[in-house]
């Protein structure tokens, strides 16, 4: 099962907590569809990357998808010339979202020669072209286009050793080489890559996560970080169940409550207690949290 799928399936499981609020968020996805067939970003444009989010999160909820008009909108960028390493990778996990036979011949192929374009010389990915190293974020984003087509990336070993070398001292993993301080998100994501390609991952790992968790709820992007926010508890849970580590019953309380502080009645999720705005990209992580929590 590809990436894109397993967060799939896990968020599919949301309305089990949501009940009948989910027609809200259902509209409220649709509404992120702009009229020239885009995601709606944060000043209401269309853009690519928000796309693979309005799309996942319908597709989450049993939404029918307007495919023809997002169709429309996705040959406005052709084989992504000019565009930079996350939204080629969006271009391609749209085109697959709303179904590889509609593509152009041949326009899975030339986007995934893009996507290789950011390899780094230590065999991860960085849309920095310059960067002697690839990222964790960036390998989950090159994997995931590539697994959207049906492919591995080429040298998938070159890429695990890649992401060996960001292991920070603390046990964890950073987007940078030598760091003394794990991330949150780097950290998930290095963890949920490796244990889907089939390559073992150190069980203390787990306790690093659990110690980024916040007493009112949710886990900080970094140790010591004011506030918890929704990216890092959607992937914090992600990780901790591809290392088949559970939360307490407390923690899980919690974090339900956490969930609940950043609930709005139209339908979306605030990404932090601080932000003003709601978008597809933070309700899809609202939607695997609470997927996740529904376990």
């Amino acid at each position: 099962m590809s990436l894109r799928l397993q967060l799939l399936q896990v968020a599919r499981l949301a309305p089990r907590l949501l009940g009948d609020s989910t027609d809200l968020v259902r509209d409220f996805f649709l509404r992120q569809i702009t009229a020239e067939g885009g995601g709606r970003d944060r000043a209401g444009r269309p853009d690519l990357y928000y796309t693979i989010f309005a799309l996942a999160g319908m597709q989450a909820l049993d939404v029918p998808r307007p495919v023809e008009k997002v169709e429309a909108f996705l040959r406005t960028f052709g084989a992504g010339e000019g565009l930079d390493f996350v939204h080629v990778s969006s271009l391609a996990r749209c085109w697959a979202s709303i179904g590889v036979e509609r593509m152009p011949p041949g326009l899975d192929r030339m986007l995934l020669e893009r996507v290789e374009s950011f390899r780094a010389p230590d065999g991860g990915y960085e849309g920095n072209r310059q960067a002697a190293h690839g990222t964790a974020y960036g390998a989950f984003v090159a994997l995931g286009a590539y697994q959207d087509f049906g492919h591995t990336p080429p040298n998938i070993l070159k890429l695990i050793q890649a992401l060996k070398r960001l292991e920070s001292a603390d046990g964890a993993w950073s987007n940078f080489p030598g760091a003394k301080i794990g991330a949150l998100n780097a950290t998930a994501g290095a963890v949920t890559l490796i244990r889907h390609l089939g390559f073992p991952v150190n069980y203390a790992v787990g306790d690093w996560v659990l110690a980024q968790a916040h007493p009112q709820g949710g886990f900080l992007a970094v140790p010591g970080a004011p506030l918890p926010d929704l990216l890092s508890t959607a992937t914090a849970l992600h990780a901790l169940s591809a290392l088949d580590r559970r939360i307490s019953s407390g923690l899980h309380e919690r974090c339900m409550d956490f969930m609940d502080t950043l609930w709005t009645a139209e339908g979306g999720f605030h990404g932090h207690w601080a932000d003003d705005f709601v978008d597809a990209e933070y309700t899809y992580y609202g939607l695997l949290a609470l997927g996740h929590l529904a376990l």
